[in-house]
């Protein structure tokens, strides 16, 4: 017989955590059970030692059905009910049964209410709980057996036929519902994995798409400016600045790179915002910036997301007077970054433009953040970079 699937600890596996919770239950109730019933009919078989009943051999039967029910329960709840506990439990059970006209008074052997007819309905029970169906239903037909054969030896066959079939009933009964629990338990087990499984590759996928947008982002906020204005012609003929920014930009690339290899811990959002201007040296920027620790995700989404801020400003706003200003306030970070450019109207933007949707509008999203756009043609542009600590 292979061995019963049982924990004597609550399931925590992630694969199977119906079954196991199954195997749970019909570990801890079997083992009630048998304990609980071990010791009343202990007290109730010695109550009654009138003739046929040996006391000799009465005394040492209940004795060692007493300590096995102990031993059966503490087995049990510690180490789970394996294919050896069910088989020593339905032999010891069997054996009683047809010790029953030695161990029984004939006056208390009618009713199904005797101490063997108890021991005999429990042992049924627990070994369809416990079982495999191909198991628990032979091991109920051999009680219903056993019980017969010792009831017609003592003498009684209306009590052998009579609870003859109360076992076979409690056989059929309890299987069909272990069998019914099991099956519903396979199915729902095997949706939890379907759904597990569907929910793992959603998370891969969404972070692929997550890890190529930044990618994106990087690109776009460094070498794509620098070629975009190369193509609006802001650069004629060889240029010194143009070859400093160009390693500026490889520069910041390998920097971010390194920075993602280590996301985790506190980071100053005005360190990181000092470094954006020294990447920019060629935009002249009004800077307040005082001391700001935040999480290093966190500072590195705001830093990035300022730093295309300034880059629009650099392409599309040459010599606009810009500010960038840092404030903390009750677990809020906000920077602002503000020129009195031409402005724009954000609401024309063209989808396909990937600067401010995904540049800063996309960063600041992956850090819970938002972003406020206040532009208008004539006006200037200011961008506000918010994040709040909730929790």
């Amino acid at each position: 017989m292979p061995a019963l699937p049982a924990s004597s600890t609550p399931p925590d596996t992630v694969d199977a955590p119906a079954a196991g919770a199954f195997a749970f239950i019909f570990t801890r109730l079997p083992a009630l059970l048998r304990l609980s019933c071990g010791l009343a009919t202990a007290v109730v078989a010695l109550a009654v030692r009138t003739p046929p009943v040996r006391p000799e051999l009465l005394v040492p039967a209940v004795a060692a059905l007493t300590a096995w029910s102990v031993w059966y329960a503490l087995r049990a709840w510690r180490h789970g009910i394996g294919a050896a506990l069910v088989v020593a439990d339905v032999a010891l059970t069997s054996a009683a049964c047809l010790a029953m006209p030695v161990l029984v008074a004939p006056e208390v052997l009618p009713g199904e209410a005797s101490w063997i007819a108890v021991l005999a309905s429990t042992t049924v029970i627990n070994a369809q709980a416990t079982a495999p169906t191909r198991w628990s239903i032979p091991a109920g037909l051999l009680v219903a057996a056993a019980y017969a054969t010792g009831a017609h030896a003592a003498g009684d066959a209306t009590e052998a036929s009579a609870h003859a079939a109360t076992l076979l009933a409690q056989t059929a009964c309890t299987a069909m519902l272990t069998a019914v629990m099991r099956r519903r338990i396979a199915r729902a087990d095997a949706d939890f994995v379907a759904g597990q499984r569907a929910t793992r590759e959603a998370l891969v996928a969404r972070t692929a798409r997550e890890a190529e947008r930044q990618q994106n982002r990087d690109l776009h906020d460094t070498v794509l400016a620098t070629l975009t204005m190369v193509g609006l012609g802001a650069v004629a003929g060889p240029s010194t600045a143009l070859r400093e920014r160009c390693a500026a930009d490889l520069r910041t690339l390998a920097a971010l790179t390194e920075a993602r290899s280590v996301p985790d811990g506190t980071a100053r959002v005005d360190e990181r915002l000092r470094e954006v201007l020294a990447r920019l040296p060629g935009l002249p920027v009004n800077a307040d910036l005082p001391p700001c620790p935040a999480p290093a995700t966190v500072a590195e989404a705001i830093a990035e997301s300022a730093h295309a801020a300034l880059s629009n400003v650099a392409r599309h706003a040459p010599g606009a007077a810009t500010t960038v200003r840092l404030r903390r306030l009750a677990g809020t970070v906000a920077v602002e970054v503000v020129d009195d450019g031409p402005g724009f109207d954000p609401a024309t933007v063209p989808a396909h433009r990937y600067g401010l949707r995904e540049s800063i509008h996309g960063r600041m999203a992956t850090i819970g953040g938002r972003v406020d756009v206040d532009s208008a043609p004539g006006h200037g542009t200011r961008i506000r970079l918010e994040w709040s600590d909730v929790s």
